[in-house]
Order: C-alpha cells, then structure tokens, then sequence
C-alpha cells in the first residue's frame, strides 16, 4: 500500500494565504475519473477517450503534471445527478460532512471525519482553469479567479454541478483545489453509479494508493449513492471481470 500525503491547513494567518497569490502552481485533487492520468491526458492534451461520447478541447498548455501525489480528502464522497459520458450516478465531493453514526467506510478515519482516496496533479493555475471549464462543458481559455476559493475555502462561480472550487488544504506550500457540486450530500437526491463507473474510479484508487481492489470495492460499496445497491463484492467483481486492464 502506497502512504498517502495527508493536507496542510490552509487557514490561520492571513500572511499565509497573501503569500498563495499570485497562484503559479496548484495541486488540482482529482477523485472521479481523472485520478487515472490517461484520461486527465485527454484534458489537457485534447482528444476523445476511448469509447467515450465527448471530443475535449484540452487546455492551452498541454504539458503533462510536474508531479502527482496520492492524498486523502477531507470529507466524502458520493454519487448523484445522472453522467452523460458513463450513464448512472456522477461522483461528487462534499467537503463539509461530518461523521454520520454507525461504522465509517473502508478508507475513511473515525478519528478526523471521513476521508476520501484522491490523486493530486500538480499543475499551472491556466491548466487547472482549462479542466475545469471542460468538466463546466465550457470553451477553455479564460484564467479563473481563485482569490475566494483560497481564502474562504470555497468558490461558487456557477449553479451547476462542478461549478463550486473548493481549497482543500496545502500541500509542499501549494493550494491543493478540486471542484464539486454547490449542493452536500444531504441535499441532492443520490443516483447509483454505473458499472463502468465504479470499475475506472476503482481502478484509479488501486493504482493511484495501492489498495487492493477489495478495499477499493468496500470503500465505494459505502459511499452515498452506492450505499445499499452495489456491494463489495459485486464492484471487486469488476476488476476482474474480463476485458479488465
């Protein structure tokens, strides 16, 4: 199992928060689809994924990451709205659940709140700005203002979903943001993910943390959406269903 960076606090003085900008770097904290770097490659190169229904534009800067990172997430993960490219549940972060009752799911840490397996990409701000007008289905080109997201933890600049950044902390004295929904988990009707789904962020989780893949499988069986109609049995299945990289 690989060990995970764990995130610096990005609060305290605000001495701490002025020296952030302007924002060359970031780490941009990817815990769907893109922890697996071939499919991030299609955002910032452009380019169709295999099988899949959209053609990305890909960032002005097509470089790949300086580094990449296995992090773990305050908060949870959970699934909602219906995916365009997978079918089934979107997966989404809420960054501001507590802990519910009962026994946590595998990954998460009773002792700090859950926690959710990420992979950080460190990358330019212009490159973080053209994924997320990607994963907005807006044209890239336009740098986004990260002033709000940096100093009140979260910036709303649409009403759709991944449309809200979210500061999750610092790593090696980095932002480390990602994007979500507006919306907590408690507020949105959840929707079960598609098989192909849980089989690539599965995937990603093995690879990026070196999990075995029924840990993955028990950590996403827990996670809202998924709670109550895929077991971990059935998504460990997946991994080594045939035609399985």
């Amino acid at each position: 199992m690989i060990r995970p960076r764990r995130l610096e606090a990005r609060y305290g003085s605000p001495a701490t928060v002025r020296n952030l900008r302007p924002v060359r770097h970031l780490w941009y904290a990817a815990y769907g689809s893109n922890m697996h770097l071939d499919r991030l490659t299609y955002y910032l190169a452009g380019g169709r994924p295999p099988g899949g229904l959209r053609t990305y534009p890909g960032c002005r800067d097509p470089r790949q990451p300086a580094r990449t990172a296995p992090i773990m997430l305050p908060g949870l993960l959970y699934f909602a709205t219906e995916s365009q490219v997978w079918t089934g549940g979107r997966a989404f972060y809420d960054p501001g659940s507590a802990p519910g009752s009962g026994s946590a799911p595998a990954g998460t840490t009773t002792d700090h709140g859950p926690e959710l397996p990420a992979r950080a990409y460190l990358l330019t701000s212009q490159q973080f700005s053209d994924i997320a007008a990607q994963e907005m289905y807006r044209e890239p080109g336009e740098d986004l203002d990260l002033t709000e997201a940096l100093t009140r933890r979260r910036s709303r600049i649409g009403p759709g979903r991944y449309e809200t950044l979210v500061c999750a902390g610092l790593l090696d004295d980095c932002p480390v943001l990602t994007f979500t929904a507006p919306w907590s988990s408690r507020d949105i009707a959840l929707n079960p993910p598609s098989a192909p789904y849980l089989r690539h962020i599965a995937a990603g989780i093995v690879a990026s943390h070196g999990w075995s893949p029924l840990r993955a499988a028990e950590y996403l069986a827990g996670c809202p959406g998924a709670q109550g109609h895929w077991t971990a049995t059935d998504i460990a299945a997946l991994l080594t269903a045939p035609g399985t990289s």
